[in-house]
């Protein structure tokens, strides 16, 4: 069976629920109170699509200001990058906007770009119009998703929306893209990291009935 191995890279303003997002999807889990990352935290996850292995690393940033300037360090080399904002702050819309301008500036490879408004429970505080970031994320070619870390509505879809882009660039012969035995080649070194290395292995149902209506079908992978 193929193998795919991606390196992602999660950026946005602090507070936006970067670490939620990837948390409830990796773990499963949600806390209300969650210290703000300091420099970047590692995870894993694997998904079976059809007939590949997909496995990301993921690397969720600090989004405090104070270490911007560390981002290269991650976003180097990396496949796809999540651009997480706030659906109930329109100021940290737009501050995704210049990460987007930043990877643009940095980033010379083939790069998925993936944005996600989070915190959709919360529609009475909304300040981002859906149709006003949809329309962003075509301008810049990249994916929109809304969902919510806190009732894991639509997470799930987020992630395997990148894994089915990422057989997508294998399928282009992108340079940044490779195929592997055991996904180690692409793999970003977190030695200067106090890193968490959690792991998820899903299969995914790819019929648009279940697409539509985020569902999945959970098994032991391949």
């Amino acid at each position: 069976m193929k193998t795919v191995a991606g390196k992602v890279v999660v950026l946005g303003h602090q507070g936006v629920g970067k670490t939620s997002t990837v948390m409830r999807y990796v773990e499963d889990t949600f806390a209300a109170h969650i210290a703000p990352t300091v420099g970047a935290s590692f995870f894993t996850c694997r998904l079976c699509i059809k007939d590949v292995i997909v496995k990301m690393q993921v690397w969720d940033t600090a989004g405090q200001e104070r270490f911007k300037a560390m981002a290269p360090m991650f976003y180097r080399n990396a496949n796809a990058a999540l651009l997480v904002f706030d659906l109930t702050s329109y100021k940290s819309f737009e501050d995704m906007k210049g990460w987007v301008q930043e990877l643009k500036r940095n980033v010379e490879e083939t790069i998925i770009l993936c944005v996600v408004g989070n915190k959709l429970d919360l529609p009475n505080l909304r300040e981002v119009p859906r149709d006003e970031a949809l329309q962003y994320s075509k301008s810049i070619g990249s994916s929109y998703h809304e969902c919510s870390a806190k009732t894991d509505q639509g997470v799930r879809l987020v992630f395997e929306d990148i894994a089915r882009c990422l057989i997508k660039l294998v399928g282009q012969n992108a340079r940044t893209l490779q195929v592997y035995d055991d996904g180690e080649g692409l793999m970003a070194k977190s030695s200067q990291l106090e890193a968490t290395d959690t792991a998820r292995e899903e299969t995914v149902n790819l019929s648009i009935s279940n697409i539509a209506h985020g569902k999945s079908v959970r098994q032991k992978c391949c």
